[in-house]
């Protein structure tokens, strides 16, 4: 997939370019620039030296000697300050030039690690914001693999918000059913008092939720009964039903149609251009292609659920949309939690969404 977080020290990747968080002088700093001048050999620090000071914010291109890459951009992030003396224009400037050198040097992928996020003391947080926001507008015009590589989930922080928010719903919804799979309601010798409670609380929501099921179960099934009755006979003379205003919106029970073809069927009517909805997904251009040509192609979900994101699907199209895959969203995994709390929230921020599954250990979207 074009954009994707790793849980790996950067000196392991194999990429075409590996971006060092490096000091302004020519010197062996901590962390991550100790670690890639280690791998590197000591001709790296020779050709550093030959450039001499580098600037906040600035960029300088060096070869990569012993590393599984063809160059090391080293990217000089400011120390945070406050906030208030240009911080966060400085470390965008680092990923924006960072960027434009791999792709002047025909680097077809590179490695990032998450700049000024460390000794600097940028907030975490803000950090990454600019670090996805650069890589979203790149990628949106050009074709290359970036890497957010990281030594674990901890090293990446949401917003507080957004994490409790996305706890609690998946808390709502998750917990409950996986300690019924694990205990029974039959059985609870093994749950504590507070267990024990949850379990009481979920059998009467489920108990009082049954009545609104097969309600909802009946008039699915009268809705499928009208589609299927044949369509009333045209009277002579009669008049036209008025047509609505505004554009049509496909209608996903006008589609009896497998995946590729509902998917290109919905990339039309979104007036938008193919390029535009596979970026959108985190999909790169090769498998959109394959998906193109072949009408019987099955994606993996993490695909077709990005393409529901791109999209903008709401929940019921995107349950509709996936099933022409053979897959569903189910309460059972916290993955289709997370996607469906930001479908619901109409938040289809590829880039944040996959930073969330990735803090839940959970895998991305894109394909």
């Amino acid at each position: 997939m074009p954009f994707e977080i790793v849980r790996n020290d950067i000196v392991n990747m194999q990429v075409d370019a590996i971006v060092n968080a490096a000091n302004s002088k020519p010197v062996i700093g901590c962390g991550c620039d100790a670690g890639i001048h280690k791998k590197a050999g000591p001709e790296l620090l020779a050709a550093r030296q030959k450039i001499g000071n580098i600037g906040v914010g600035e960029v300088a291109l060096t070869p990569a000697f012993g590393l599984d890459a063809r160059i090391v951009l080293h990217a000089v992030g400011p120390v945070w300050q406050g906030g208030d003396r240009g911080e966060r224009a400085l470390l965008r400037q680092c990923y924006d030039r960072a960027l434009q050198l791999a792709w002047e040097q025909k680097c077809e992928s590179i490695a990032f690690p998450l700049l000024s996020a460390g000794n600097h003391g940028f907030p975490k947080p803000e950090a990454l914001s600019i670090a996805l926001a650069a890589f979203n507008e790149f990628l949106m015009n050009h074709e290359m693999e970036i890497y957010l590589a990281v030594f674990s989930k901890e090293a990446l922080v949401l917003s507080e918000k957004l994490f409790r928010s996305v706890s609690s719903y998946i808390d709502e919804n998750y917990i409950a059913d996986k300690l019924l799979d694990e205990y029974g309601l039959g059985d609870r010798r093994g749950a504590g008092d507070e267990e024990r409670l949850l379990l009481r609380r979920e059998q009467q929501r489920r108990r009082s939720n049954r009545y609104r099921k097969e309600l909802q179960c009946q008039a699915e099934m009268m809705d499928l009964a009208a589609r299927e009755a044949p369509a009333p006979q045209a009277v002579v003379g009669a008049p036209s039903p008025a047509k609505p205003a505004g554009k049509p919106k496909l209608q996903f029970d006008q589609l009896d149609a497998g995946f590729t073809e509902t998917l290109l069927k919905l990339i039309d009517a979104s007036g938008k251009k193919d390029s535009d909805i596979y970026k959108k997904a985190n999909v790169d251009r090769r498998l959109f292609s394959k998906i193109r040509n072949n009408l019987n192609y099955r994606p993996s979900k993490t695909t077709a659920l990005a393409f529901a994101i791109a999209l903008e699907l709401d929940l019921d199209q995107t349950r509709d949309f996936i099933s022409r895959a053979g897959y569903a969203l189910t309460h059972s995994s916290q993955a289709d939690l997370i996607v469906e709390y930001f479908i619901l929230q109409k938040n289809y921020d590829m880039f944040e969404i996959n930073t969330t599954l990735f803090d839940f250990d959970q895998s991305l979207l894109g394909g």
